[in-house]
């Protein structure tokens, strides 16, 4: 995956950085990308929280303290709730949305004082919304360790439980979040690498058919043109070359069926060949056998089957690393260590697959799990 530092909170919805910078940095551009992030729902709630201290100070001390505590803080919910929004930014908007959080915070702690450590698991969040995650959790974890001492030694036990609280949660967020963004970074280049392999092959079929035809198109067009100069001034040349363009033709029309049933002869040792290539080609490690049992030719097509269609939905739908071909004299396996087979996906594959094994006198067996997917074929006595 290389060392490229993972984006923050809602970066798979960003696109790329270019798209990042042409973000305007307007209300209505901060709102729309607070949506299209997903957390506004969930950042709203929590800050309904900020009501407590502005009740406090109004108690306490009902004056120019009280406030600015009743400007600041409403502000300062504003800008957490948008903060889901600026995850979508360039890193230097995020950086800047952060420095301000943060001063907003140290300007309330004249009039708030101690209670300001309240605001702990707020500026956790921030922390992991807005900052690289390399910087995010070092600092998130200084601010909490920070906050746990200053509560002890004013005695506000309640402000250490939220430090305690808000990095948890802050930190299975943003683990979470990441995961998402590497995972979706993951897939994106297993199907960039799909694409390629299948424009790899189909570039080498377009090979194979063009000096397969290409000498024999060319011959026919010269005697074609000789022909038809020699039609009226000698009907006898102009006849032979009419014979050699018929013994072209059939001999290009015999070569170009000879390939096309050599691309649809299946075997076992080409298909476990081609799974070779396809699955290291995705990204997944390929553990296929280096030799193979004496099989009869039918049952040597029959097991091409099984791992052609094995291999298929690896990568499709598996997200594997690892994949597994065993194949024996009565038995074909694959396996591979990915999220099984989705629910709801299609099986018509798999359901002709168990029909072409069943007629052949073998068994299917399918056994997908959380931890992966077991494709076995049994033939013979041992089905």
């Amino acid at each position: 995956m290389g060392t490229t530092e993972a984006p923050t909170w809602g970066a798979w919805a960003r696109g790329s950085e270019e798209e990042a910078d042409a973000r305007p940095l307007t209300p209505r551009a901060i709102h729309r990308a607070a949506v299209e992030s997903g957390g506004l729902a969930f950042a709203l709630p929590p800050v309904l929280f900020i009501l407590i201290p502005i009740s406090v100070a109004w108690w306490q001390d009902p004056g120019p303290g009280a406030v600015a505590v009743t400007l600041l803080l409403p502000l300062y919910a504003l800008l957490f709730v948008y903060a889901t929004g600026i995850g979508l930014y360039p890193p230097r908007v995020r950086l800047g949305w952060f420095a301000v959080c943060t001063a907003l915070l140290l300007l309330l702690i004249p009039a708030l004082g101690a209670n300001v450590l309240f605001m702990v698991m707020f500026q956790a969040m921030t922390h992991v919304l807005l900052l690289p995650w390399r910087w995010a959790v070092p600092t998130m974890l200084l601010m909490s360790l920070g906050v746990v001492v200053l509560a002890v030694v004013f005695e506000v036990y309640i402000a250490a439980g939220l430090a305690v609280m808000g990095t948890v949660m802050a930190w299975g967020i943003g683990y979470g979040v990441r995961q998402q963004i590497l995972q979706e970074q993951l897939e994106a280049a297993q199907h960039r690498n799909a694409v390629l392999a299948v424009a790899a092959e189909r570039e080498r079929i377009g090979r194979d058919l063009h000096d397969l035809v290409g000498h024999s198109l060319t011959s026919l067009t010269i005697s074609a043109q000789l022909a038809r100069r020699l039609l009226d001034s000698d009907p006898e040349a102009a006849r032979e070359q009419l014979v050699h363009i018929e013994t072209t033709v059939r001999q290009a029309l015999a070569d170009v069926r000879a390939t096309a049933s050599g691309m649809q002869h299946v075997r076992a040792a080409t298909e476990i060949a081609s799974a070779r290539t396809v699955l290291s080609t995705v990204g997944i490690q390929a553990e296929v056998p280096t030799a193979l049992p004496p099989l009869h030719d039918d049952l040597a097509e029959l097991f091409g089957y099984v791992i052609r269609e094995g291999v298929t939905n690896i990568v499709r739908h598996s997200r594997a690393t690892r994949a597994e071909i065993s194949v024996g004299e009565d038995s074909v396996s694959i396996e591979d260590d990915g999220v099984g087979i989705p629910q709801g996906a299609d099986r018509s594959g798999l359901r002709g697959l168990e029909a072409r094994v069943a007629l052949a006198g073998g068994h299917l067996e399918v056994r997908s799990s959380e931890t992966g997917t077991r494709l076995t074929a049994v033939m013979g006595a041992a089905a």
